[in-house]
């Protein structure tokens, strides 16, 4: 994915939107949300939806989702007191493996801040290693629901 592509990013490229209120704390120095906020926040809104619309407990479900690759594209500035937009889509589903889209929105102001993505593998809490089958079923149709299908190249 360009770069330039993902910074033309619009709200309504995603199928799930969480809204956040900056705290004061999340802003360093420069008076602008500090980069690791970004990466907390990317988490809460893939787990938010995990445990919302894929039936994900975490304590106890039989399976859970390990990161294995995250990075981030930034475009502008957020700090407090703003309200961010948390967008999110599936981008890619596997067996056992789901890539996730973060868009950051500032509310009022159309163009995205920053846009993340995140590679979960789905593990077997006994194993800690991918179940046989892939991820369960709850876990498939709820990350369905906001997947993107990609269009194919003709190359």
């Amino acid at each position: 994915m360009s770069h330039l592509t993902l910074k033309e990013r619009r709200r309504e490229d995603y199928g799930y939107i969480l809204e956040y209120r900056t705290r004061w704390s999340d802003n360093d120095m420069y008076n602008h949300m500090n980069n690791s906020i970004y990466n907390f926040l990317y988490d809460s809104v893939v787990n938010t939806y995990l445990i919302k619309e894929c039936g994900l407990h975490p304590p106890t479900s039989s399976q859970y989702g390990l990161v294995v690759h995250s990075h981030a594209d930034f475009f502008g500035s957020i700090a407090f007191p703003a309200v961010a937009d948390l967008a999110l889509r599936v981008n890619k589903l596997g067996k056992s493996s789901v890539t996730y889209e973060i868009g950051l929105f500032e509310q009022g102001i159309q163009e995205v801040k920053s846009v993340g993505e995140i590679i979960h593998v789905f593990v077997a809490r006994d194993t800690g290693r991918p179940a046989a089958n892939g991820m369960n079923e709850s876990l498939k149709e709820g990350l369905e629901k906001i997947l993107v299908i990609q269009k194919q190249s003709k190359l």
